[in-house]
């Protein structure tokens, strides 16, 4: 099976610092794929590269197979691929509809497209489509942004994702500083968007909620892929041990100590 997106040997550098190691990556077609690593592992900056927000020194990236080379995230954009940022990137005086369309807006055509008029009411059934689809409660679709809770703010930024998106959504953090009812609100909306066919890019700290959606967890460590794990076979034990390296695994796949003889050397 072709990767919806695939990295190899992607290097980062500014000055002597490393911030992405030859580091590889897959996100297989239908999946949700949680991005692992302690803070300074280099994950921020591997998102950056698949999402064009960093051009990468060196490697490659493509998708469905296909070689890309990303400059702005607009390229990224333009391949289908939306990112969601911990800051969601959100207008708050505007209402829901003008935000998920914030930069796309729709223009009516005819006499009327000559003066670029908005077509607010097309806007506004599209963006109410897309909710109803992923099944947000909202009160009003005109709504302004800034009177909504932290969990239908994210709602608002991932349905946005979910419209524009057509080979993949990368979410950073997506239940950072949520309470426990609407953390499980996003979690469910990241299920119903894989249901829909679409593969999500989850990084997070929260490992309860990691293991709750991925289908994978790519753990990242020094600025690489140290390994790919799936929930159902590992402990979140393991993966914290894989995270700090006193874990790693082994050419069988299964998940081992790091080199006890070279513990036992040090403690003789």
């Amino acid at each position: 099976m072709t990767a919806t997106i695939s990295a190899r040997g992607l290097v980062k550098r500014y000055g002597r610092v490393t911030a992405i190691g030859g580091a590889d990556f897959d996100l297989e077609p239908g999946e949700v794929l949680a991005v692992v690593g302690d803070n300074g592992a280099g994950k921020s900056s591997l998102i950056k590269a698949l999402s064009g927000a960093l051009v990468p020194d060196a490697g490659e990236i493509r998708i469905d197979g296909e070689p890309v080379h990303f400059h702005s995230p607009l390229d990224a954009r333009h391949r289908g691929i939306e990112t969601v940022y911990q800051d969601l990137a959100l207008a708050p005086a505007q209402d829901i509809a003008s935000n998920m369309f914030l930069g796309r807006e729709i223009r009516r055509g005819g006499v009327l497209g000559l003066v670029r008029k908005l077509d607010s009411a097309k806007m506004r059934a599209q963006a109410q489509r897309v909710l109803d689809e992923l099944d947000i409660k909202i009160k009003s679709i005109t709504q302004p942004v800034e009177t909504l809770s932290g969990g239908q703010r994210q709602g608002v930024a991932v349905a946005r994702a979910a419209a524009f998106g057509t080979k993949a959504v990368i979410m950073d953090e997506p239940t950072a500083a949520l309470g426990v009812a609407e953390s499980g609100k996003v979690l469910a909306l990241i299920d119903r968007i894989r249901q829909r066919g679409l593969p999500v890019v989850l990084i997070s700290h929260n490992m309860p909620h990691v293991f709750e959606i991925a289908d994978r967890i790519h753990v990242h460590r020094l600025g690489k892929r140290v390994a790919v794990v799936s929930p159902k076979t590992t402990t979140m034990n393991q993966v914290v041990g894989l995270i700090t390296g006193a874990l790693r695994v082994a050419e069988n796949g299964t998940v081992e100590e790091v080199e006890a003889a070279i513990h036992t050397g040090l403690t003789a």
